[in-house]
Formats: C-alpha cells, structure tokens, sequence
C-alpha cells in the first residue's frame, strides 16, 4: 500500500512501484519489459516523470560491450547487486547516462536507458536542458545524456538510488501501459559486440 500512496502523491494515480524482482530478471528480459514504463525523478518536491520508449540490454561478463566486462570494480560495483540500482556514468566527458541493474545479485547486467516521452514536469526538464518548453521529446529527453540533464541525473546525486524504494528520488513505476509495437536493432555509439540484437524501441 506504501508504495502506490508514495507514487499516487506524486500525480499518478493508480501507477505502482515496480518490484526489484522485475529487475532480476536478465538484462535482456528487463529491457523488453521496461520499455513504457515511467521513470519519476522527484526534485525539490516536483515529480519529473517520462515513459521509457528506447533501451539498450548489456549482458555484464559475458558482454565485451559491457562497463562489468572487466569483473567488478568499485566504480561499476552497483552492477552486480542487487537488483534494481541506478547506475549511472559519465562519458565523452560531456554526458552522463542512466542504467539499472539487473540479474540476481553477484551476477551483473544492465539496462540503459536512451530515451523517454516526457509525461509531466515539462517545464522543469526543459529548462533544465536550456531548451522551450514547446520542445519535442527528441530535444528534450531523445537521448541518454539529454534525459540524464532534464532529469538532473548525475553520478554524484543519482549513482546507487534504488529505485524500488517508496522513499526514493528516482523511481520506476507501471501505470499499465504496453506499447503496440517494440524495435529490435542492434546497439549504436559501441566499438565491441556492435552486432547484438539488444537495443529496444517502443513505436
């Protein structure tokens, strides 16, 4: 009851958390199934909510491709345990990118995720991002570093959140939307394992 009082404050009603054994399941699996659900990102009281419509599946150490490939290190450590953990990274020394983690714990797998429909808290994301607020989604949120920066997502400020928890500044949620048809292509912006069917996008 928590958590859907917890989501329902913060204007989606009838939206409940998703539980972290969503998230324990296979990298791939997850990114499949996460595809429409809602990311809410609270900040300074307001929820900045978006619907997830484009994710890439990385397979940890079985996965060239993967930040886990290398076995654990303290900078990827969230990706192997538990389940249901932001990790989040900073690249091209310009943007930072939002994952979660995946499998069961000591076992690591990701989903990151590239891009999102914006559903409210417009406003703030656009200004957040330095754009109009009349921007579309793919100025505003079309992309992993441009949602991180409506979001105000950041290593130090988002890295290790779980996002099962009812008290937490980010969160998944599943208002029970499905898309009508999900992409399967292959992962772009990669030099390793560049073939893998494992990009998903909600149409």
């Amino acid at each position: 009851m928590a958590t859907r009082i917890q989501i329902a404050a913060q204007g989606l009603p009838g939206a409940s958390l998703v539980p972290r054994s969503f998230f324990e399941q296979d990298a791939k699996s997850v990114a499949r199934s996460i595809l429409g659900k809602l990311i809410v990102r609270t900040l300074d009281g307001e929820p900045l909510v978006g619907r997830i419509t484009e994710v890439e599946a990385y397979l940890g150490l079985d996965d060239p491709a993967a930040h886990a490939f290398a076995g654990r290190t303290p900078r990827n450590a969230v990706l192997f345990g538990p389940a249901g953990f932001a990790y989040v990274y900073f690249i091209y020394g310009m943007h930072y990118c939002l994952n979660f983690s995946c499998e069961p714990e000591g076992q690591a797998g990701c989903v990151l995720v590239r891009a999102l429909e914006p559903v409210s808290g417009v406003s703030t994301m656009a200004r957040l991002r330095g754009v109009p607020s009349s921007s579309n989604a793919k100025l505003l949120t079309g992309g992993p570093g441009k949602l991180c920066q409506a979001l105000a997502i950041t290593r130090a400020t988002v890295n290790g959140l779980d996002v099962t928890a009812p008290e937490s500044p980010l969160q998944v949620a599943d208002d029970g939307f499905v898309p009508e048809r999900i992409e399967t292509t292959a992962r772009i912006g990669i030099s390793k394992a560049q073939d893998r069917p494992l990009r998903f996008l909600a149409r």
